[in-house]
């Protein structure tokens, strides 16, 4: 009987080490979509127009920001390992472009060593106090203040 007692005894450690094994297991995710080298080769530059790429490949992932002259397909390979932040692993872009007149002014294809980070809204307000602590801010003002600042 105590030999029994040991083997189940045994059972949660073998269940934590899995555990804690299938927590290192890396996670793929994919997001977005980009057409395939094939789908693009059925839009002719200076031909197809907005209606005609949207037929053929889809809607874009986003549009231009200031004018509706570029379609993007975005497309990311995201890995996350463990408790770190997840790293994308791959990120391909295709702009196509239109021209005035409404029909494709170019295709091009963008890779993730193509990007950059860019801060497109930075809203941080630069701080006036460098290097001076809440409590001497609080103490600082004490002796400022007058009796007639006060009263109406």
């Amino acid at each position: 009987m105590a030999g029994r007692r040991a083997g189940f005894a045994r059972w949660p450690h073998v269940v934590a080490f899995c555990a804690a094994l299938a927590a290192c297991s890396p996670i793929y995710r994919s997001h977005g979509y980009v057409p395939s080298e094939e789908d693009l080769q059925q839009i002719a530059v200076g031909v197809d127009t907005r209606d005609t790429v949207a037929e053929e490949i889809g809607s874009p992932s986003v549009a231009g920001i200031v004018g509706d002259d570029a379609w993007y397909y975005v497309q990311s390979d995201w890995v996350a390992r463990g408790y770190f932040a997840p790293e994308e692993t791959k990120r391909e872009v295709v702009a196509i472009s239109f021209g005035k007149n409404g029909t494709v002014k170019n295709i091009e294809r963008f890779g993730l060593k193509d990007g950059r980070v860019i801060a497109l809204n930075r809203r941080v307000t630069e701080s006036n106090v460098q290097g001076v602590s809440f409590i001497r801010q609080l103490l600082g003002n004490v002796g400022n203040f007058r009796a007639e600042d006060f009263v109406e």
